[in-house]
Order: structure tokens, then C-alpha cells, then sequence
């Protein structure tokens, strides 16, 4: 036993094809007891002795760790499968999976976990933007699920660090959006009376809620003695082909209770009124298993789509063609500034985590009305001073 090579000692050798090659041994395997010999191939002598040294301080501090050979694509699979899959919304597993199988496996699938390294990652996302011509958030929000994929990897110990660490990530640019006017407002009311969404466009209008909060109310979230909506779900359809829908938490995965308007309890009414009618006139085709809010006239929940699509079409009616139904929840929020609610209610009402990101969305909100009270101000000194 003692003439047995010692643990993370290695030689090196010149291939016959111009290679240099470094071996080293990494103790013995205890069930055939031979020796557990590993190989590492460089161009220069140099380089490959450098290798051998590394790896004998790491195996001398007791941190050496032999790199997996495990395929990125297998991986992939393995980690959406055991750690993704359990915990998230399908909608959201959809996401991950196609950001795998599209962007990330094309490229990198059959490298080695243990052979992968920061430039390779780097030279993907570059290539996402030049030539799949993807947006910096779409980039940045494949990152995010490759660094989360790796993270794993290195907390299994199939590799040493995250080398996604290293990357340089495009700047996202905030998407620009289209708070109504004041008399965008007044049109828009005007333009939705009577339609078949009138109330679904009024409640998110003056609540702020998410497109998928609005259709996955329920009258059980509806309190009409205390003016209340307790908002703790949404309508999410997967995104496979012919995908169902379901009610899954909300977006943050918190729930939240929003006093609202009179206006807005008075819409619901009227939608509960509706809803009456047209159980009664479907009779016994009437099905609403979700206890849904707003339904077709069958009692089926309403399509995103469809919602959006109509929507479009009214505010181009009205001459504003570049809103998005997103941007009702916006128009919420700065009348809800300027209308003098404070930040911590505005965010408390929108559902967002931190009054700072409320701040940081509609700063230039806040801006506006702190230049129009110094104008204010100004107008009060020039009065008393009789300037």
C-alpha cells in the first residue's frame, strides 16, 4: 500500500499529437481499490502543469471537486422536473421550459455541467439579441433561469461556482406606458357604456387590478357591506395548445384587501344583476363552477384575448390606439397620486412588494405634482405680498 501513488499527485506527458497531457490520481476507487485516474489535456506544458497544481492545493484544502459530466440539457430537464415543476404555476413552468428547450439547450445542451464556462454563456446571450433579435428583459429573464438552474447544480456540488455569475447582462429599458388623460378617461367611460365588458373595464379602471385578477374574481372576494375586494387569485390559461384555464395565486403570490369607490361596488351589482339574467335564460346550460365574477352568458369564464380585443378596439374608437389594457392599471395609479393618495396606499392597492418600486414606477408622477405645488406656492406668495 505504501508505494501507492498519493492523493493529487499527477505527470505529464507529450501526446503524439502535439498535446500535452496531465495526470493525476484522486485516491483509489474503494470498491475495485485501483487507482482513480483523471485527465487533463492543454496546449502548452505549462498550462497543463498550472492545472495539475491548482487542482493539488484544492485536493490538499479538501475542496477539490471533480467536475460533472452530466449534459446542460439533461440537467435542464432534471432540475425543471424535480425543483420547478412542484412549486410554480404551470403558466410559469411553461416559461421556464420554453426558454430551455429554445434558447438555452440549442446552444449549450451537450456541454458538460463541468466544462462549462462564463465566455460560453456569454457568447449565448449576445447571440440572443444579435441574431434571435430578443428583447434585453427576454435575455435577462432567460439568465434568471439559467443562474437559478446553476445555482442548484452548485448547491448539489456537481460544480463549483455559477459561472452565469460572471456574465454581463444587457440594460433593460423600461417599457413606456399610457396612463389615460383625464379626458381619455371621461371618452372612454362614455365609449364602453352598454357594451358586453363594460363592467370588467370599469372595476379595473378605478381598482388597478391585474387583467387575470379582474377575470378570476370571485363573489366570495366581493364585499359589498364593507366596500371591500379581497383580491388572492387570477385567471391564468397554460400555454401549451389548447391550454385550459385555472385559478392560481396572484402574480407576487400575496393577497391583498382594497377598499374601493361606490362607482365600482354599483358596476358589480350591475354584473351580479346580469349574471342573474343570464343563468336564468341558459337555464340549465348555466355553468359557473368557479363562482366567477365575470362569465360568459353560459357561466364559462371570460378569455383574455377577447377581453383585450375588444378593448382595443374601443380605445382606437377613441383615438388613443397606443393603449394596452395594462395601462388601465396605470391610469389607476396616477389618478390615485394626483388625486392625493399617499405611495404606501398606492402600493398597498396595486399589490406591488415595496413602496419603492411604486415610487420608482411613477416617480415622474410625484415630480409633476411636487412642481405644481411649488407653482401653487408661488401663486400664494405672490398674493400676500402683493407682487
Amino acid at each position: 500500500m505504501s508505494g501507492r501513488a498519493p492523493k493529487g499527485t499527477g505527470m505529464i506527458r507529450k501526446r503524439p499529437d502535439g498535446r500535452w497531457e496531465g495526470r493525476y490520481t484522486l485516491g483509489f476507487d474503494p470498491k475495485t481499490g485501483k487507482p482513480k485516474i483523471k485527465y487533463y489535456y492543454g496546449k502548452t506544458q505549462k498550462e497543463v502543469r498550472q492545472k495539475l497544481s491548482e487542482i493539488a492545493v484544492q485536493v490538499d484544502e479538501g475542496n477539490y471537486l471533480e467536475p460533472s459530466k452530466m449534459k446542460i440539457s439533461a440537467w435542464l430537464d432534471l432540475w425543471l422536473k424535480t425543483y420547478i415543476e412542484p412549486v410554480l404555476k404551470p403558466y410559469t413552468v411553461a416559461s421556464y421550459k420554453n426558454a430551455c428547450d429554445h434558447y438555452i439547450k440549442p446552444t449549450l445542451g451537450n456541454i458538460a455541467l463541468g466544462q462549462l464556462h462564463a465566455i460560453q454563456i456569454q457568447q449565448l446571450y449576445n447571440s440572443l439579441q444579435s441574431e434571435h433579435d430578443l428583447s434585453a428583459k427576454t435575455v435577462k429573464n432567460i439568465h434568471g433561469i439559467f443562474h437559478h438552474a446553476l445555482e442548484q447544480a452548485v448547491k448539489m456540488e456537481m460544480i463549483k461556482s455559477n459561472p452565469s455569475d460572471l456574465c454581463t447582462l444587457p440594460k433593460v429599458r423600461r417599457k413606456e406606458f399610457h396612463p389615460m388623460e383625464e379626458k381619455d378617461i371621461a371618452a372612454f367611460l362614455k365609449v364602453i357604456k352598454g357594451t358586453r365588458f363594460e363592467n370588467v373595464y370599469m372595476v379595473t379602471l378605478f381598482t388597478g387590478m391585474r387583467q387575470g385578477e379582474v377575470l378570476g374574481l370571485t363573489w366570495d372576494c366581493v364585499d359589498f357591506e364593507h366596500n371591500t375586494i379581497y383580491i388572492n387569485k387570477q385567471l391564468q390559461k397554460t400555454q401549451k395548445v389548447g391550454g385550459t384555464y385555472t385559478l392560481v395565486s396572484t402574480k407576487s403570490g400575496r393577497s391583498r384587501l382594497i377598499t374601493v369607490a361606490d362607482s365600482v361596488m354599483a358596476a358589480l351589482k350591475a354584473e351580479s344583476f346580469k349574471q342573474h339574467q343570464n343563468m336564468i335564460a341558459a337555464s340549465s346550460a348555466w355553468n359557473n363552477p368557479m363562482n366567477l365574477v365575470f362569465t360568459n352568458e353560459l357561466g364559462g369564464n371570460l378569455c383574455h384575448f377577447t377581453v383585450y380585443k375588444y378593448f382595443k378596439r374601443l380605445v382606437t374608437d377613441i383615438g388613443i390606439p397606443e393603449e394596452r389594457f395594462h395601462d388601465l392599471r396605470h391610469s389607476y395609479a396616477v389618478v390615485s397620486i394626483e388625486s392625493g393618495d399617499d405611495i404606501k396606499t398606492v402600493q398597498g392597492n396595486l399589490g406591488h412588494a415595496t413602496a419603492s418600486f411604486t415610487l420608482d414606477v411613477y416617480g415622474h408622477v410625484s415630480q409633476r405634482m411636487r412642481k405644481q405645488s411649488a407653482e401653487r406656492m408661488e401663486r400664494f406668495i405672490r398674493n400676500v405680498s402683493g407682487r
